[in-house]
């Protein structure tokens, strides 16, 4: 091999072993403008490396004060590095995480010096333990459910036939009014229940493209509320296809999709967003690609009482709501491995959607 492909070559390697790291790495130039990020700068950051390089730090990255210019140029001017520890960084799109950062001047004989930095999110193991959590109470009801399913439906089946056979034997017609009550009442129990539970199907997999299903849901939130909220929308193009049951997924978006146009209200906003992670944890498993579509409103928020719960069935802070949209979400989305999460303030609800770009024979176990 040539040395100028030999050059090449480790140049490639060079790349791909950053790209590939979990530690998020950003390059400054001397004018304190972003040169160079990796995957996991992106994801930290929730940003993609085509809009973002050639912004200065601290319009990238809102540390505060003291880690803005003059920390950076001491250390340029110096070349003397240093470490931050838990540092609250508010990302640009409103996120707040807490980050240890490492910055490294760098020197070269021909060009100016640069600064590397290394940004590690502490507050990760805190997010995967909440996740486990979150999906153990979510197995947990489920079990419960089908449970107490299997022991309702049997009575109330047979509460249903010997309503029918009473009518049957019923000469006067008021008194079948009564049992056709009966009946009735005995139907909408069976669907609560059936609806409860999810489907019993096994899901029909295919290859999806999210934003398809993104736009119908959509479309379907414009027809069903034509006076609003508004929509806006914000797609990462590069996104790969995903494989999943494009039902299912476009039921599980439209439940969280309605909620918050029903909060928002008919002056509101809902964004829809979508993102790719890498070596993102979803439980105690981290994946090498994972996909993240939000959903986000401008409505009054979910109280902190209701926010821990919001996923269980029954449980609405709505008046007149069943409480079954975003439970019936997070058992579709779990079924394709993936998970729902919440966070919400007064003006700002956001529901993350976490779906699985690859195979469960290319993740790696953490």
């Amino acid at each position: 091999m040539s040395p100028p492909d030999h050059q090449l070559a480790l140049g490639r390697l060079a790349s791909t072993v950053l790209d590939n790291l979990s530690t998020a790495v950003l390059l400054l130039d001397q004018h304190l403008r972003l040169r160079y990020i990796n995957a996991a700068g992106e994801s930290l950051l929730s940003v993609s490396a085509n809009v973002v390089l050639g912004q200065r730090a601290r319009a990238l990255m809102p540390f505060p004060e003291q880690l803005i210019e003059a920390r950076l140029r001491e250390a340029l001017q110096t070349r003397q590095p240093f470490t931050e520890r838990e540092v609250e960084l508010l990302r640009p799109d409103g996120v707040s995480i807490r980050v240890n950062c490492t910055v490294l001047p760098l020197q070269h004989f021909d060009a100016p010096d640069e600064l590397m930095l290394e940004m590690h999110q502490v507050d990760r193991q805190l997010r995967i333990a909440r996740e486990e959590h979150l999906l153990s109470q979510h197995h947990a009801t489920q079990a419960l459910l089908r449970g107490l399913a299997h022991e309702i439906k049997n009575p109330l089946g047979g509460l249903r036939g010997a309503a029918q056979l009473l009518e049957r034997e019923l000469p006067n017609p008021d008194l079948r009014e009564y049992t056709r009550i009966i009946i009735d009442e005995a139907d909408r129990l069976q669907t609560l229940l059936n609806r409860m539970l999810g489907p019993n199907q096994l899901p029909q997999l295919c290859r999806l493209n999210v934003h398809h299903i993104l736009e119908h849901v959509r479309g379907l939130i414009e027809a069903e509320f034509p006076g609003g909220p508004r929509i806006q929308r914000d797609y990462d193009p590069s996104i790969p296809d995903l494989t999943g049951d494009a039902d299912r997924l476009i039921q599980a978006v439209l439940n969280i999709a309605r909620n918050a146009a029903q909060a928002a209200g008919p002056d509101g906003l809902i964004q829809l967003r979508t993102r790719v992670l890498r070596q993102f944890t979803i439980g105690a498993i981290c994946h090498r690609l994972v996909l993240r579509v939000e959903v986000e409103d401008n409505g009054p928020g979910i109280t902190p009482e209701l926010l821990d719960r919001v996923f269980f069935p029954m449980v609405s802070g709505r008046s007149g709501g069943t409480g079954l949209g975003l439970a019936i979400a997070q058992e579709l989305v779990n079924q394709h491995g993936g998970l729902i999460e919440c966070e919400s303030r007064p003006g700002r609800t956001r529901f993350f959607i976490y779906l699985l770009l690859e195979t469960s024979d290319d993740s790696g176990g953490q």
